[in-house]
């Protein structure tokens, strides 16, 4: 039997969405069991709740009061969830999660295992992924992202620095030299690091005293896993610049040493956004609060 509430939820999200297969992709179904959700509100209530076409479906005069007022009762719905949530001591639930790929194998994993070994009765879906996510259309409770990010109507909450390090093996510094500048680099080979949108970052920004030293370099490797960069550079195959957590394993082994130690390298902010809309739930909350403990940042800001 179909659960009224989740086929509201469902036809809200095909509202929102105006597709079928984006409504399913974003809940983990299929199309054809939203529109079995949707079909079934309809029929219940005896009219059309959506105009479908090949390409999109729009609501009709009947399904755009019927949305405000499924809107309105889920909404209500989840304050009582949430109000009876807070009445137990322990956090519970599923909580969804993304983060980029290197930072989420590299920092976030043991960070997890500590949290999940405090709060057992939350179960914790981890998606690691560099492209841009949707927090609300994708149905994350938070996403930790690299920015600096655009205005956001999220909060979010300001973490440790993403710091970065230039490092390069033992056995090419002996046979190319150590670069004592930024613009040394051009003469060196060195390891580029290809983005979500497959587009390479060439840019490499250092600054001493508070001016910038950038540099473009010249990279006939670019790679989209930072990991996979210091294994190359590990073994010799140029310079490479990544953050501090991807490559600690190599350096504390002494496979790689750092370079341009005179200049400070480029870092980006780590952010942790989540839905500012109410108060959150008692298992996003101490996520909030152990994350923010563990990865604390040079000032505590909200944006």
């Amino acid at each position: 039997m179909i659960d009224r509430l989740t086929s509201m939820a469902v036809f809200i999200r095909a509202a929102d969405t105006g597709s079928f297969a984006a409504t399913g992709k974003g809940l983990g179904m299929t199309a054809q069991m939203v529109g079995k959700h949707v079909r079934a509100l309809e029929d219940r209530l005896g009219a059309t709740l959506l105009q479908r076409s090949t390409r999109r479906q729009s609501l009709t005069e009947a399904g755009r009061l019927f949305y405000d007022r499924c809107r309105a009762v889920l909404v209500e719905v989840e304050s009582a969830e949430l109000v009876m949530e807070a009445i137990g001591a322990t956090p519970q639930g599923r909580l969804r999660i993304s983060a980029p790929v290197g930072f989420g194998a590299c920092r976030l994993a043991p960070i997890l295992t500590g949290f999940m070994a405090r709060h057992p009765a939350i179960t914790v879906e981890l998606n690691l992924t560099d492209r841009f996510v949707d927090l609300v259309d994708e149905g994350y409770d938070a996403v930790l992202r690299l920015g600096p990010i655009a205005n956001t109507s999220l909060v979010a909450r300001e973490l440790s620095p993403h710091k970065q390090l230039a490092c390069a093996a033992p056995s090419y510094l002996a046979s190319r030299g150590t670069p004592e500048t930024p613009a040394d680099l051009i003469s060196h080979t060195c390891l580029g690091f290809t983005n979500a949108s497959g587009l390479p970052y060439l840019n490499w920004v250092f600054s001493k005293g508070g001016v910038p030293h950038p540099i473009r370099i010249q990279s006939h490797l670019q790679v989209n896993d930072g990991r996979v960069l210091a294994q190359i550079a590990a073994a010799g195959g140029g310079i490479v610049l990544q953050p501090e957590a991807v490559l600690r394993e190599h350096l504390d082994a002494g496979r790689l040493l750092p370079v341009l130690t005179g200049y400070d390298a480029p870092f980006r902010p780590l952010l942790l956004l989540f839905n500012g809309g109410r108060a959150p739930a008692p298992k996003l909350r101490a996520f909030i609060d152990h994350i923010a403990a563990a990865l604390p940042a040079r000032s505590r800001r909200d944006a």
